[in-house]
């Protein structure tokens, strides 16, 4: 059995990616990684050759960054990156930039993978998550956050990116994907606030220029976490060994009340649903469990 990791990135520096860390983390469970390196005004180029491990292998983006509805741009980039993975392989890992696996999952993911590798019927391993929020001590605790996606998919050139990157399709068709019992570690919101303030409003480009008009004059010069924040939990694991650098050197705080409630009654309804019986009630799932 042969995986491989693909993934896609642009200006990793300027908008401080753990994407090192996110590639890192699955290295030693995949037989190569491919990484599409996009035009980029910043060193992201060396940053990604500073891993020096035989098993990457960069290529080279032009971002049509015209294509801003629905984020199109992000899943033309992940194709682009899939469609560079050798032939020889089963299975294609992909990871975003901001996206980690913790090393204790690693025996987990290789055994599912193994496990469904002669069932032609599952088309890709679904994965749970949790998304961090502020600083890396707290995360997410609403239906604001998804809470399961694919993130494992055969090497099969029908599967193609969907909208915006964050599921996939194949013949336009959602995947039949077996959930495993792994976490991705989404740190896509843990920046300074002043990082998360240019990262949001730059990206709001890839949606709308409206979207990005509006960030622009309701923000600041820093990104107001509070403000945005709904319900949030302390997060009391261990995270990746890849990541315990970075951590370390977080220069930042964020004084969060855990006891603000902040939800509109239909959603608070949702949240108690979900809390008492572990189902997620009239959830969008951009896939089908077998």
């Amino acid at each position: 059995m042969k995986i491989s990791g693909f993934t896609f990135v642009r200006n990793a520096v300027k908008y401080d990616y753990p994407v090192v860390e996110s590639i890192s983390s699955i290295l030693p469970i995949v037989d190569e990684f491919i990484v599409s390196v996009g035009n980029s005004e910043d060193n992201t180029l060396q940053l990604i050759e500073s891993i020096a491990s035989p098993k990457i292998k960069i290529i080279h983006s032009v971002w049509d960054d015209s294509l801003r509805e629905g984020g199109k741009v992000l899943a033309v980039e992940t194709d682009k990156s899939f469609a560079h993975i050798s032939p020889e392989s089963d299975w294609a890992f992909y990871l975003q930039a901001d996206e980690v696996v913790h090393e204790k999952y690693h025996t987990i993911i290789l055994q599912e993978a193994k496990k469904h590798l002669g069932n032609q019927e599952v088309e890709g391993l679904l994965f749970r998550y949790l998304h961090f929020y502020g600083t890396y001590n707290y995360i997410g605790d609403t239906r604001r956050w998804y809470n399961r996606e694919i993130r494992i998919i055969r090497n099969d050139k029908n599967i193609h990116s969907y909208r915006d990157a964050q599921g996939f399709r194949k013949n336009g068709e959602k995947l039949q994907v077996k959930l495993i019992n792994a976490f991705i570690y989404h740190y896509g919101w843990v920046k300074s606030p002043q990082q998360q303030k240019h990262k949001v409003e730059d990206f709001h480009i890839y949606w709308s220029r409206d979207q990005q008009a509006q960030f622009k004059k309701e923000q600041h010069e820093m990104f107001d976490y509070l403000k945005d924040a709904d319900i949030l939990k302390k997060f009391e694991d261990t995270h990746p060994a890849c990541m315990q650098k970075r951590i370390q050197e977080k220069n930042w705080d964020i004084p969060f009340d855990l006891s603000r409630k902040k939800l509109s009654f239909k959603d608070s309804v949702l949240y108690k649903i979900e809390k008492m019986t572990g189902k997620r009630l009239f959830d969008y799932k951009n896939y089908r469990i077998i």
